[in-house]
């Protein structure tokens, strides 16, 4: 504790981290918050899990005055990284009665604009923070602090120009803090454009390189899934991270691995907030040890203690990669990397390993037994239904014997011409004697039905005589001679 004093920090958050248990600062927290304690402008740098939301959320609890408006503003890539920085920061401003709201899409707006009238301190993503500045419902005239949390992965998701408007509705007054893993061309235009005279943080790297083992399977696309069953199925303990690229590949996946008796969670943009929040707690609490997820799982969430990590999609950038194995390896444990690389993968993965520059080793295919991916949902669920729901393929092709559509017939069951119109020459029923709701009965005759209602409708003393039909007809011919509308 006697760190975090020298650090300057107020009775109240050192009460706070006492209750947390924290014994002394980690070497962002080290390095940011007497930064931030100073007024300065900050761009950070460092892995995740690292303790950067209290390295600059220290400094924004000591700055705020409770009651007194919005007075920070935090923007996150994720519905996921704004409830973990919202709660973290509401944990260690509970004693100076900090109030903290968590704003982001996917949830009614109306509960969120009554708490907006009453909180201190906002943490949310931009598009829906942008949303309520429209609606007049966020005020930020008040903004003390400026916050832009995993900077590069806002950025990359399409949010320059969001976060762009959002930054000029602020004042320009403001102490503003970047954190971010790289320094791409688009961070450096927003360093120089909205903020005065930063000063630059680099914190270590949380993986150790000598705990992480890193390998890779050269294997085809098609057996891909047996081999991560087959390596699933070998672990008898452990906490597992499988990556998609795409949000279907994931659903799929996981629908795969439940069907051949391993219960794994998936989590991506696509799905609800809430079963994204339930996905996750079931992680956290181990209810679930296998997490199937896109690269938004891969930035900012801190999720402990994951033994390994496979790539069952190999990531598009090195730097993606990094953030990966990241999830592994941390505090002294030992962690594994793992990739697949099917073809069309080799280049991509030529150039993460240079930019990775350690070694990946190639592992040697293991014996396993070959299953058959299938999936119950979109294009490839609705051919299966064509196929016969035969989930595995179309070797089992349903007969079309006894099916028709319309007039269609398989060749077996096509009737002679002696059979095809037997009923021709049944009586049918005299139009006259139809019952007037016939036409909701009747299928394949709806133009006739048509004009059998109209007639109906203008019938002096049928159905629907006082309709707005008959009422028309009534006002525009009472007054030609011979109509039958006339008065008498």
């Amino acid at each position: 504790m006697e760190k975090f004093k020298e650090l300057g920090l107020s009775h109240e958050i050192l009460r706070a981290i006492n209750e947390e248990g924290f014994t002394e600062p980690s070497e962002v927290q080290e390095k940011t918050i007497p930064l931030v304690l100073a007024g300065k402008d900050v761009i950070g740098s460092s892995a995740t899990g690292s303790g950067k939301t209290f390295a600059f959320g220290a400094g924004i609890i000591e700055g705020v005055t409770a009651g007194s408006g919005i007075q920070a503003l935090i923007m996150t890539p994720t519905r996921e990284l704004a409830e973990q920085v919202g709660q973290t920061i509401a944990k260690f401003g509970h004693k100076k009665k900090i109030r903290v709201a968590q704003i982001y899409g996917g949830v009614s707006m109306g509960p969120q604009i009554n708490i907006l009238r009453h909180v201190d301190i906002v943490v949310g993503t931009p598009g829906r923070l942008l949303d309520h500045l429209k609606r007049k419902s966020l005020n930020v005239s008040r903004i003390k602090f400026l916050v832009l949390d995993e900077a590069d992965r806002m950025l990359d998701m399409g949010f320059i120009h969001d976060v762009e408007a959002i930054v000029r509705y602020c004042p320009p007054n403001r102490q503003t803090l970047l954190f971010s893993a790289t320094m791409s061309q688009d961070i450096e235009y927003m360093a120089k454009k909205y903020m005065r005279n930063p000063v630059h943080v680099e914190a270590g790297e949380k993986v150790d390189p000598s705990k992480l083992y890193q390998v890779y399977y050269d294997v085809s696309h098609e057996t891909k899934l047996s081999l991560l069953v087959h390596l699933l199925k070998q672990e008898k303990n452990g906490v597992v991270m499988v990556f998609c690229n795409t949000r279907r590949n994931t659903d799929k996946l996981t629908r795969n691995l439940n069907a051949n008796g391993l219960h794994a969670e998936s989590i991506h943009g696509g799905h609800s907030q809430n079963k994204r929040s339930n996905v996750l707690q079931a992680f956290h609490s181990r209810d679930t040890l296998i997490l199937i997820c896109t690269d938004v799982a891969a930035r900012g969430l801190d999720i402990k203690d994951v033994s390994h990590v496979y790539n069952y999609d190999i990531p598009k950038t090195g730097a993606d990669y990094i953030h990966r194995i990241g999830r592994t390896a941390r505090a002294g444990k030992n962690g594994i990397a793992i990739s697949f690389v099917s073809s069309g993968d080799h280049s991509e993965f030529r150039q993460i390993v240079r930019h990775v520059d350690s070694n990946i080793e190639k592992q040697t295919l293991p014996p396993f037994e070959k299953i058959a991916s299938f999936s119950s949902h979109g294009s490839q669920g609705r051919d299966r239904e064509r196929r016969g729901n035969n989930r595995f393929g179309r070797n089992e092709r349903p007969s079309r014997e006894g099916r028709s559509f319309g007039r269609r017939f398989s060749s077996d069951s096509r009737p002679n011409n002696s059979e095809s119109y037997s009923n021709q020459n049944e009586e049918r029923p005299n139009r006259e004697n139809r019952s007037p709701f016939a036409h909701r009965r009747s299928f394949g005759r709806g133009r006739e039905s048509g004009r059998e209602r109209d007639r109906e409708r203008r019938r002096p003393n049928g159905r629907n005589s006082s309709s707005r039909f008959g009422r028309r007809q009534d006002r525009h011919n009472h007054h030609r001679p011979g109509s039958r509308f006339s008065r008498r």
